[in-house]
């Protein structure tokens, strides 16, 4: 699942602003050097729309970097971002072909699937689930089995980080009844720092590097499930009749990916054309924090070309899932993911 709570919602609300000026001198450097088809109309381009599930944030780097140093146009895309905002279903766009792809975790991809949502997940991005429990450094809780008697904060009754906390505290051989656990939305940094929980379920990346920045020593203990987190899909009739504009979607995506990964601060100054705020020297270096936690999830050390997702993996979060009871009917899990439309290099 995408961290749906972002650094900028701690402030006050902004509209969306567009940032032409820096998008249009990445574009041109870009032309002058990267080999960007400048012959390339917006008419010979095959149109994309991706489902991006939350507010911009800098956790979209790969795309914004794709975008702006023209990686998919020169592979013949015309591609839209779209947010979705907070209060959009994740997947209503997609399932009313809105969207072409869809930015998700492989769980929801499942359940998806599983409510007669066709999708096919064709690239994992992230190599890891990148969300864990967190308590502030002095906590008494070191352990699963401390939780008992303490209040847990999570964004609601419901999705990943909600069904692994159950996994955790089951493992621990404790039951929903031996804690405290209280919706409270997408306000965990504000719920920690007011010590209005106990700990929290959060994304490490941007979670632990805002507390940081507020001077607020935290620490983590990693969700312990099997789950395949976020990562490219498609809707199936696209896959059926585009499959040649998917592998160079997927190309140029991970090519933002391994530029992001190489050249961190120019990837958050072409971010900025994205994000409104982000600019702000604060939010800059927010940002930049951020991006430098969100790497390390991005990188593979097995050896494995960018995008690979492991079968043994998905059917252990079937059968996790299945037996949370969080699919709506049984379904075909070999059917729900496909390594074939990554490439061994992006470049």
């Amino acid at each position: 699942m995408v961290n749906r709570r972002t650094l900028s919602q701690l402030r006050a609300a902004f509209p969306s602003l567009w940032r032409p000026a820096l998008v249009s001198l990445a574009l041109l450097a870009c032309l002058a050097g990267c080999g960007v088809a400048g012959t390339s109309t917006k008419s010979s381009l095959h149109p994309f729309t991706v489902g991006l599930t939350y507010v911009p944030n800098i956790q979209f780097a790969p795309f914004y970097v794709a975008e702006a140093l023209g990686y998919y146009r020169s592979a013949g895309l015309d591609v839209t971002l779209r947010h979705q905002g907070l209060s959009e279903g994740e997947f209503n766009a997609i399932a009313a072909g809105q969207e072409d792809l869809i930015f998700a975790g492989g769980d929801e991809i499942l359940q998806a699937n599983s409510k007669n949502i066709p999708l096919t997940y064709v690239a994992e991005v992230y190599t890891a689930y990148p969300v864990a429990l967190i308590v502030p450094a002095n906590s008494p809780i070191h352990t699963a089995a401390d939780l008992r008697g303490h209040s847990i904060g999570v964004p609601g009754l419901y999705g990943t980080s909600y069904i692994a906390l159950k996994a955790m505290l089951k493992d621990a051989g404790l039951s929903l009844s031996d804690v405290n656990i209280q919706s409270i939305g997408y306000t965990q940094p504000a719920a920690l720092l007011g010590h209005k929980v106990d700990a929290v379920i959060d994304y490490v990346n941007d979670g632990v590097t805002l507390f940081q920045s507020h001077n607020f020593p935290v620490r983590t203990l990693a969700l312990q499930q099997p789950i395949i987190s976020n990562g490219i899909a498609v809707r199936n009739s696209i896959l059926a009749s585009r499959s040649a504009d998917v592998r160079a979607f997927i190309k140029a995506t991970f090519k933002g990916v391994e530029y992001a990964i190489a050249h961190p601060r120019q990837a958050v100054s072409l971010s900025n054309g994205f994000v409104p705020g982000q600019s702000d020297p604060t939010a800059t270096a927010n940002a930049f924090a951020t991006l430098q936690a969100t790497i390390p999830f991005w990188k593979r050390s097995d050896g494995k070309p960018l995008g690979y997702s492991d079968p043994s993996l998905w059917q252990q979060m079937y059968t996790f899932l299945e037996t949370q009871g969080q699919l709506a009917k049984p379904i075909d899990v070999t059917k729900v993911y496909s390594n074939s439309y990554i490439s061994s290099s992006s470049s």
